[in-house]
């Protein structure tokens, strides 16, 4: 059985990153029964980031693996016997989530090598990088997962980048002071791109569990 784990960094259970990240893991899914796909959502989890304790790093028991013990202790042990990892997350302030960096912390410092600066997970795997955002394609000022990225490519691979722009950011626009938006335009823009990128979501989930499936 071949596992893929799914990091649900954004707050809301039923909102524009979780849509996505079901959708890509009902594409997971449809390659078989082969496929295991586990969704964790980051904001059920009490947990912090870096502790900075060097328990990864003692000499003689230096470990790719966090050896912080909290909530997070059993996802980050998880993800390094997976096959597969995808990571999501709503941009706020051209970054990810606070949660979510804080994840990324706990997972790749362990991966740091400070005696030549080489970066080794517990095993490489694909990986998928989704981001909702209020921005435009042409007009955001979106970081995504700023120096982590080169963190996750350089220790398991090139990710994919699954993005959608222009996302609601609640359902009834009337109910809050969000005037410097269009309502009409965001619902114009949704119309025309959100099925899409959901479609996109789920290919991208297909394809990653037929590229495991097929090693």
């Amino acid at each position: 059985m071949k596992k893929i784990v799914i990091i649900d960094g954004g707050p809301r259970r039923n909102f524009n990153t979780a849509s996505m990240l079901q959708k890509f893991a009902e594409g997971a899914s449809s390659v078989g029964s082969d496929i295991e796909v586990k969704t964790v959502r980051l904001y059920d989890l009490d947990y912090k980031g870096c502790m900075s304790c060097m328990a990864c790093k003692i000499k003689g028991k230096a470990s790719n693996v966090c050896k912080f013990k909290d909530a997070l202790t059993p996802v980050l042990e998880e993800i390094a016997e997976a096959d597969g990892l995808v990571l999501g997350s709503p941009i706020y302030f051209g970054d990810v989530t606070g949660q979510m960096r804080a994840f990324l912390e706990r997972l790749a410092f362990p991966w740091l090598s400070y005696n030549d600066y080489s970066m080794t997970a517990p095993k490489r795997m694909p990986v998928v990088l989704v981001e909702t955002m209020n921005g435009l394609p042409e007009r955001n000022n979106s970081q995504g997962y700023g120096s982590m990225e080169y963190c996750l490519k350089a220790a398991l691979g090139e990710p994919e980048r699954l993005i959608a722009y222009n996302t609601y950011q609640v359902k009834n626009y009337d109910r809050f002071e969000l005037a410097s938006f269009s309502e009409e335009a965001k619902r114009q823009y949704r119309e025309e791109h959100w099925e899409q990128d959901l479609q996109k979501a789920f290919e991208a989930g297909r394809h990653m569990a037929e590229s495991i499936l097929a090693k």
